[in-house]
């Protein structure tokens, strides 16, 4: 059976999973506060992250990366959605300094709630 035309890779993240690990597709997303990043593993490889800072109830995204061979499948997507909704759930706030947080967040407006900080244009100079 095939996706409808308005899925999006967010739809396949179930929030009924742990906060530190959700399995879709074999993609877990996984929170390693010790690293300061969540983790996209796909079996036990680490195929992308999305590094943070906590600071108090607030946690501010930097960077996000997909391994070149992995780009294009949606991971970023579902690690940002992953990442995200463990933010909701811990009862945290986003300061997105980070642009494809940022950019994630315009294109998925049920995050928005989340942010404390105007969205990142772009890495500043």
């Amino acid at each position: 059976m095939g996706r409808s035309p308005t899925w999006s890779p967010a739809d396949d993240w179930r929030p009924d999973l742990t906060r530190e690990e959700a399995t879709t597709d074999g993609l877990r997303i996984v929170d390693a506060p010790d690293a300061g990043r969540y983790e996209a593993r796909l079996d036990d490889r680490l195929v992308g992250f999305s590094e943070y800072r906590l600071r108090g109830d607030r946690i501010i995204f930097v960077h996000t990366v997909v391994l070149p061979e992995f780009e294009g499948r949606g991971i970023g997507s579902r690690l940002a959605a992953g990442a995200l909704d463990d933010v909701r759930v811990r009862g945290l706030r986003v300061v997105p300094r980070c642009p494809f947080i940022a950019a994630y967040i315009r294109g998925h407006p049920a995050y928005a709630d989340l942010v404390v900080a105007p969205l990142s244009e772009g890495p500043r100079t």
